[in-house]
């Protein structure tokens, strides 16, 4: 899918501005806070989120939940170096030392390289679960005998790298694509789901990178240094606060791995697309449960579409949503002309027609819903040659998206069985399609039909070669 950046740059801009225009502005005041401010709300706190952080991803190990155990380890690995930043404090427990400039500029750019590992196929199931903890334990082994070698001989560790130096700011560059991979990943996952959780680790993705900028281009006694500590634990707290909900309401989170595909809003729309559209649902399944299922399968294919001809998040939101909800003025036609089991005659048939209308207007009325919502409801129906209902609109008056609609909706009632007819075949279903491409309509959704269908059945056939292969013989 195709990132669009014209809405991922709103939101990034809306977590940092402030941020950003606080260092800006006063990043370089002169300060000089005790020593002990330093130790404590740093060291002791980040030991406290270390401990955490490790709960968590024993908890995600436990549930066998591959992407908790990579994000609570990296975490947990963050919050390890920062501790020790922290408990580095020259005059508190060593003197002067290298450790808490190394363990400093490592925290950020360490953690974020080991959350990426949840977007690598090899990290992306849960058999994964104990090569990613490998991953971790060594990593967390290295740093404790770093730490301790550091403590025993502060002379070892060379306090680098300096402030602005060649190698800082090449740290500060990859841990800007780091987190500039993460952001975009979790607004992605934010622009699909318009939940609160998910903006939430966008935010603490945007702190987290906003802190790079004072752990590796400022010193200590710059103001934007201390900014950049408080950054850094705020974003690691907000990030570790969503990871929890989620896992609180069963659910795995998806912001940071930014795998959440579109099929998923219309089969958990309750979850992804709010209860409104859920009670409707509900509603329409009351009425007449062939109407609902049919919505449900017409709404997975749409997205599926959609995401292959790259429509933005925000529009594949409204596509599901539409797709879930096109036949809902349905609602309002009596149940003998909806469920009669036989053909329907012309004014029957004129009473029909009018549901696309009637939804429209119960969003209308209900209230909350985007426009490009209410447009797929009403014109699902239309086609790109005039011949459709309700508004018999024409080519360039239908959007991509409601274009998607038309033909998913078609094929499936088409390949769905009803009371008068047996349901068509699939390739009877594509090939009334292909015959009336840039007629009715769109060649583009026809041909990405095509494409998922014959994807479907691929699958499905490896499937059943699978379950008819016969079990391995023993010795």
């Amino acid at each position: 899918m195709r990132r669009p950046f014209g809405l991922i740059v709103p939101v990034v801009i809306t977590c940092g501005g402030l941020p950003v225009a606080a260092l800006v502005l006063f990043g370089e005041h002169n300060v000089m806070p005790p020593m002990w401010v330093h130790f404590y709300g740093v060291g002791v706190s980040a030991l406290a989120a270390t401990v955490l952080a490790a709960a968590v991803t024993w908890y995600g190990a436990r549930q066998g939940d591959v992407r908790t155990v990579v994000v609570g380890g990296g975490f947990s690995l963050m919050a390890a170096l920062l501790a020790v930043h922290g408990l580095a404090t020259p005059g508190m427990v060593i003197g002067p030392n290298g450790l808490i400039a190394v363990t400093g500029a490592a925290t950020l750019p360490v953690g974020g390289c080991v959350m990426t590992l949840s977007a690598l196929p090899q990290f992306g199931s849960a058999r994964a679960i104990p090569r990613v903890l490998a991953v971790q334990l060594s990593l967390a082994a290295a740093i404790v005998v770093f730490s301790i070698l550091g403590a025993i001989d502060p002379e070892l560790v060379p306090g680098v790298p300096a402030p602005k130096s060649a190698p800082a700011i090449a740290l500060f560059a990859l841990g800007l694509v780091v987190y500039g991979a993460l952001a975009i990943r979790a607004t992605n996952t934010f622009l699909l789901t318009r939940r609160a959780a998910d903006f939430a680790v966008v935010l603490g993705v945007v702190l987290l990178a906003c802190s790079l900028y004072g752990a590796l281009i400022l010193s200590f006694m710059d103001l934007g240094w201390w900014l950049g500590h408080i950054f850094e634990m705020a974003g690691l707290v907000v990030v570790g606060s969503s990871l929890v909900y989620d896992l609180r309401r069963g659910r795995r989170s998806r912001a940071l791995v930014g795998d959440l595909r579109a099929a998923e809003l219309v089969a958990s729309e309750e979850a992804y697309l709010g209860a409104r559209v859920r009670a409707l649902t509900v509603r329409l399944a009351v009425k007449d449960a062939s109407t609902e299922e049919h919505t449900r399968r017409v709404a997975t294919l749409a997205v599926q579409i959609g995401e292959m001809l790259g429509l933005s998040p925000t529009r594949l939101r409204s596509l599901a949503i539409g797709g879930l909800l096109h036949d809902i003025g349905k609602l309002s036609i009596p149940d003998a002309i909806l469920q009669k089991p036989g053909p329907l005659d012309d004014d029957e048939y004129g009473v029909v027609k009018q549901h696309p209308e009637r939804g429209r207007e119960l969003l209308n009325e209900l209230g909350g819903f985007d426009d490009s919502v209410g447009r797929l409801v009403l014109d699902h129906h239309e086609r790109l040659d005039g011949s459709g209902y309700p508004r018999a609109l024409v080519g360039d008056e239908l959007d991509l998206a409601t274009r998607i609609l038309a033909v998913c909706d078609v094929y499936d009632a088409l390949v769905s069985k009803r009371a008068y007819r047996p349901a068509w075949s699939r390739e009877q279903a594509l090939s009334l399609l292909r015959d009336d491409a840039d007629v009715g309509f769109d060649s583009r959704c026809v041909a990405a039909l095509e494409r998922i269908v014959g994807i479907e059945r691929e699958a499905h056939a490896r499937v059943e070669l699978t379950a008819a292969s016969p079990a391995p013989s023993g010795p």
